[in-house]
């Protein structure tokens, strides 16, 4: 399978029909289709399901877009690293960050680095600790932030010296907002919407005192805003970090710690012998720096 046929699988993805991806890609239609149907071939499976006016992809053909842009975009990566200049330091982090207000020490480090080092640029992607995990495990982040517990066999790390206060995200009109803070009983028979990852053995559901599947889960989100959404939607309630949605001014929502408190520790993370690039290298001394200072 070449890099080449898989750029050219992606661009039909994008462009959804054969002879937009072939003119976006300065190729003949016909000669676009051939690669097509000999990478179907290669591969045993159909990977296109052709309608009349743009094409599907089938599962298979779903899965090998994901591999495919994560392997365009580890080679990527692999050349800039190899073509970096010695001389001045240069190329991209790349950083796979859980929603949390502790990513403002991993801003201001970068910000001192870029200040320094102009030509490092900086890559952050937002998602959920099995987000994360998966791409620093697959090669495609040189660092991440999680809350879970760090695996020490896998992953060196970095305690953050901030912690994410938890709460619950509602309507400004619900009763709930009457309090100032929120204990277990309010909230525990009310419809919630909970963070993808939770289960008995996180903090905020032993908080709850009540086991996982008692609950009444009516949704789950990976990254807040959209649960910020169905909450004004008055889907239900959210149970989430604070400093995450803007509530001030003439919001909808409103945001009300739980009580007693529950903080989530997060840690700086990245693989164990690894081979890092002098700029990865180069910004843990900005974040050590950063954190010490802070």
């Amino acid at each position: 399978m070449e890099l080449r046929v898989l750029r050219y699988f992606l661009a039909v993805v994008k462009e959804q029909t054969v002879s937009a991806a072939a003119e976006s890609l300065h190729l003949t239609q016909p000669t676009l289709s051939r690669q097509l149907r000999d990478l179907e071939d290669e591969l045993g499976k159909k990977l296109f399901i052709r309608g009349s006016h743009k094409i599907e992809l089938t599962e298979e053909g779903m899965l090998l877009r994901k591999r495919a842009e994560q392997i365009l975009e580890l080679v990527s990566r692999t050349e800039n690293d190899i073509a970096a200049n010695d001389e001045s330091l240069a190329g991209d982090i790349y950083i796979g960050a859980g929603e949390t207000d502790a990513v403002k020490l991993i801003a201001r480090a970068a910000s001192r680095m870029r200040q320094d080092y102009p030509l490092v640029h900086f890559h952050i992607y937002s998602g959920d600790g099995e987000d994360v995990l998966e791409r620093l495990d697959k090669g495609l982040s040189d660092f991440g932030i999680v809350f879970t517990p760090v695996d020490n066999g896998k992953h060196n790390f970095i305690k953050i010296p901030l912690k994410d206060k938890w709460g619950i995200l509602m309507r400004r009109d619900s009763q709930l907002a009457e309090k100032e803070s929120i204990v277990p009983s309010d909230i525990v028979k009310q419809p919630l919407i909970l963070s993808r990852q939770q289960s008995d053995k996180s903090p905020v559901i032993k908080w709850l005192g009540t086991k996982f599947d008692k609950l009444k889960i009516v949704s789950t989100y990976n990254l807040v805003y959209n649960a910020s959404v169905m909450v004004k939607e008055r889907i239900g309630y959210a149970l989430a970090f604070d400093k995450l949605i803007n509530v001030s001014g003439d919001s909808e929502l409103c945001f009300r710690p739980l009580n007693p408190p529950v903080y989530a520790e997060m840690h700086f993370i990245w693989n164990k012998y690894q081979i890092m690039t002098k700029s990865a290298e180069k910004f843990l001394e900005y974040l050590r720096a950063e954190i010490e200072h802070y």
